[in-house]
């Protein structure tokens, strides 16, 4: 690992920890899997939300799963999808190649601090509380 991937991942490391520890945080733990570090957090729209972290040599990236694919009105969802990430910065919505929905970004591991991590967090929770019921109601309807 490179000093700046060693940093990021020390600094995801304590940020998420005192997320989790925080007792009037919705965040809890989720695991290390794959080498991939995760936290959950409650969400008003549905129970709850996964963010996986993957820390690269020059990036962070993060996701979250949405939907999975639309089995009608494809077309509407991923307009929605189209127009919310023109409004996002953090955070933007992805198409797999099955078809399901994810939030994803990155960003520069020399960029990883705490303030950024909330802010890529609270975009990933941003966009699946403002998304999930307009893309539901669109594309399972």
């Amino acid at each position: 690992m490179s000093p700046p991937e060693v940093e990021c991942r020390r600094t995801l490391e304590s940020t998420t920890s005192a997320w989790v520890e925080d007792e009037t945080s919705d965040v809890v733990w989720a695991g290390d899997y794959e080498g991939r570090w995760g936290i959950r957090m409650a969400q008003q729209t549905r129970d709850f939300t996964t963010v996986w972290f993957d820390t690269g040599d020059l990036t962070l990236g993060y996701e979250a799963y949405l939907l999975p694919a639309p089995p009608k009105n494809r077309e509407e969802v991923y307009r929605q999808c189209l127009a919310r990430n023109w409004r996002s910065f953090r955070a933007h919505i992805a198409i797999d190649r099955r078809g399901d929905l994810y939030v994803v970004g990155r960003m520069p591991v020399t960029e990883v601090t705490p303030e950024t991590l909330d802010e890529a967090v609270g975009a990933v929770y941003a966009l699946v509380d403002l998304s999930f019921r307009p893309l539901i109601r669109a594309g399972f309807a």
